[in-house]
């Protein structure tokens, strides 16, 4: 640091430029998180600054942000490594075999107290010395939570993203229905931007919800996902499945989506659960068409099979984003292999005629090759569905927006699709895995494969 005194030591009214190292007093905790630090410096008065330096007096005050967070880490370390060495002298040296370990990982050039002669055990304190110094301290351990630099700010939410205000008479009748049941619906936990459409009823005047069973906390964490978070859910509730059943009997639906969090806390991940809450609604409404929208059970195939052979008309498993970002999207516990396998196994596992369904978000950092060969390994996986939305962050908590791909995108998507062979592909900005504009295409392809067998009959 340059100061210029005012005062001239020769007399001869030129400025002398003497290098002073800056004053800096530290308080410092045990601890000593970074943000705690106690800082006051001494600057110079611009006046007394040389001309080359008035013109930038952001940088004479105050040296750049990562310059001074450095020194004060480096500051703090001296501090602290004194204060150790001090308590050091006063402390038997039986109770400290394992102090100076610490002491040199924080300054290696302070010398150590048994340097005269080797110390009882000493082949435990070099062991510890070796662990200590592998997990010497760094920049990041003290400044982790400071940011340096330009906060980035959210992406604007462009115009196609507005949604709808919900709201209307079946609005207000289902969620009332759903209280009195104590029901719970992904529109509402992964705060759907579809809620008002679909449970109004929308253009077809035939109002549905996706159901959410085995409770409302998920034992897994998603970057993405607003549902609620935990090691130990509560136990789901045995009276579910027949409340569920019963609920959407009385509703007059033609097709529903079921759908779970992960209970990886439960020795068959839910699966028995999903079962019989699919196979007591089929028993009150037989025509009923259900789609199950499931976890991927760790990939466990008695699972699998199990619920592919419940009764349900589609099987559902999303693999939420391309493969190269699957760690960064998703839990730890899920992958890309892991999602394919499981969709593999519910077409082997079901009836003649079952669909498979699955879907992908985009705006998550995923490049355009990246999908179109995601694309093709679910094609390989003989997957007949598959669905494309804009990811939306629910929260500041959750991983941010890297764009908001355009409407124009999104068809490209479920042109290419239709030409790789699915049977149907729903791709939009609001498109959702459960959005009830892709049921009534879902609803007439099964019907159509139902109509086949029947025709080639009457035929004969």
């Amino acid at each position: 640091m340059v100061v210029w005194p005012t005062n001239q030591s020769d007399g001869s009214g030129a400025a002398e430029a003497r290098l002073e190292q800056p004053k800096t007093s530290c308080t410092i905790p045990l601890s000593f998180p970074l943000r705690r630090f106690a800082l006051t410096k001494q600057t110079p008065s611009r006046r007394l600054l040389p001309p080359s330096h008035r013109s930038r007096p952001h940088f004479a005050h105050r040296p750049p942000p990562v310059a001074h967070l450095q020194a004060a880490v480096m500051q703090a370390r001296r501090h602290l490594t004194a204060s150790l060495a001090r308590a050091l002298t006063q402390v038997p040296s039986r109770s400290i075999s394992s102090t100076p370990s610490l002491l040199q990982t924080l300054d290696p050039s302070a010398p150590s107290p048994h340097a005269a002669g080797a110390p009882p055990s000493a082949g435990r304190l070099a062991e510890l010395r070796r662990r200590l110094q592998e997990d010497t301290p760094s920049l990041g351990d003290f400044a982790y939570s400071v940011e340096v630099g330009t906060r980035k700010r959210p992406l604007p939410k462009p115009k196609w993203m507005k949604e709808t205000i919900p709201g209307g008479a079946k609005y207000a009748a289902i969620k009332a229905k759903l209280r009195e049941l104590k029901l719970h619906t992904v529109c509402e936990e992964a705060r759907c931007p579809n809620l008002g459409e679909c449970w109004s009823g929308g253009e077809t005047g035939t109002a549905t919800a996706t159901i959410m069973i085995l409770g409302d906390t998920c034992t897994r964490g998603c970057r993405f996902c607003n549902v609620k978070t935990s090691r130990t859910p509560p136990p789901p509730d045995p009276d579910e499945p027949s409340n569920v059943a019963h609920a959407i009997a009385s509703w007059g639906l033609e097709y529903i989506v079921i759908t779970s969090v992960d209970r990886d806390d439960l020795p068959d991940q839910g699966s028995g659960h999903f079962a019989e809450t699919v196979q007591r609604l089929k028993a009150l409404k037989p025509e009923m068409l259900i789609e199950a929208l499931v976890p991927d059970f760790r990939g466990d195939p008695s699972c699998v099979e199990k619920v592919a052979t419940s009764g349900l008309h589609v099987f559902a498993h999303n693999i939420e984003t391309v493969e190269e970002l699957q760690r960064t999207v998703r839990d730890h516990r899920a992958n890309f292999k892991q999602s394919i396998d499981v969709l593999k196994m519910a077409k082997e596992y079901a009836p003649p005629g079952t669909l498979t369904k699955t879907s992908i978000m985009l705006g998550c950092g995923e490049t355009s090759d990246q999908v179109i060969s995601t694309m093709e390994k679910v094609r390989a996986a003989g997957v007949d569905v598959i669905t494309f939305g804009q990811y939306m962050r629910p929260s500041k908590r959750h991983m941010p927006v890297s764009e908001y791909v355009t409407p124009e995108a999104f068809d490209k998507y479920r042109v290419l699709g239709e030409e790789m062979g699915f049977r149907y592909v729903a791709s939009g900005p609001m498109v959702r895995s459960s959005y009830k504009a892709g049921e009534f295409y879902i609803k007439a392809m099964i019907e159509a494969d139902r109509a086949k067998p029947s025709a080639a009959g009457s035929s004969s």
